[in-house]
């Protein structure tokens, strides 16, 4: 819906969320030589000005990503999500959100590719001029104006056989629920050993729940990491919590979630309802789950620089 803008949102506790386990998935891809595609089939525009007219104005980021700064003894996975944002924020203080696709090319080797689907007009021309001011070229990074759920299609299996997916929608359409849903049993067909990465609200909506209990009956190995922040609002309206479902995870990424998760509840909770849930299906390795060596993530777009982001920005913001 073009009416949506991620913007609006940018560093929110959803984003923390997501944007937290992508980065993890990200690194573990980049623990093996061999090359891998990153789909992403709701882009938006990539990076995000915290201090700009849009998440300026909602203020959403003071119960995300602010809550985070400064916070003592971030758990592994959370401190690998700061670093990452640190990147884009040089001078120290986080006035930029990198969003999925900046995240992505930040982690990327340069024989590693990206696909990005964008529809909203505004949205993927901001993208296109993200991408290139961040260094991407036309040989790593395709940008489509096209319905992600229809393009991805043509994009399976990618040549190299391995790929992380991620699926995004806004979901203000409540169709998008059932599109997710067809998207993964489709990609699953096409390219069974994939990583899809699957985001959606928690929102008192049935076509929510109803997805979730859909994925978890997959024939597939699966992870759910579900964060609620705050008791559902009395009107039926806003954002409680967020839940992320990975098919094919990472075999790192259960124990990374388990360390994570409740430290996130605590430093994001609004109030005492927050919770947090992991759930996992039966163990099944695949042929990226075996034990590679830790060793750092390469990181040929962006290498980090600048002190720690310890500093939030303008309190007059809010």
């Amino acid at each position: 819906m073009f009416s949506y803008r991620h913007a609006f949102h940018a560093g929110n506790h959803a984003d923390v969320l997501k944007h937290a386990i992508l980065v993890q998935i990200l690194d573990y891809f980049n623990r093996k030589d061999a090359p891998y595609w990153v789909i992403d089939t709701h882009a938006g525009a990539g990076l995000y000005a915290l201090d700009g007219a849009w998440a300026g104005q909602s203020g959403e980021v003071v119960d995300g990503l602010d809550r985070l700064l400064g916070a003592s003894r971030p758990p592994a996975l959370v401190a690998r999500y700061l670093r990452a944002v640190q990147d884009f924020n040089p001078d120290g203080v986080a006035n930029h959100y990198p969003g999925s696709p900046a995240l992505a090319l930040h982690a990327m080797r340069t024989r590693d590719k990206l696909r990005l689907f964008e529809l909203h007009p505004t949205e993927i021309e901001v993208l296109e001029d993200t991408l290139q001011q961040l260094g991407s070229s036309r040989r790593q990074v395709a940008i489509a104006r096209e319905d992600g759920f229809a393009g991805l299609k043509r994009l399976l299996p990618p040549p190299t056989r391995r790929g992380i997916i991620l699926i995004d929608p806004s979901y203000e359409d409540k169709r998008d629920y059932r599109h997710t849903l067809q998207a993964v049993r489709d990609g699953l067909e096409r390219f069974a050993s994939g990583c899809f990465a699957i985001w959606y609200p928690l929102v008192q909506r049935v076509q929510a729940h109803e997805m979730a209990r859909a994925l978890e009956r997959l024939p597939v190995e699966w992870l759910h990491a579900t964060l609620t922040v705050r008791k559902p609002a009395a009107d039926g309206l806003g954002l409680h919590g967020s839940g992320m479902f990975i098919v094919n995870p990472p075999w790192t990424l259960h124990e990374e979630l388990r360390a994570a998760l409740p430290w996130m509840e605590k430093t994001l909770a609004q109030d005492e309802h927050a919770r947090h849930s992991l759930e996992i299906s039966t163990p099944r390795r695949t042929a990226d789950q075996t034990a590679v060596p830790n060793r750092p993530a390469a990181r040929s777009n962006h290498p980090a620089s600048g002190r720690p982001i310890t500093q939030k920005r303008s309190p007059s913001r809010k």
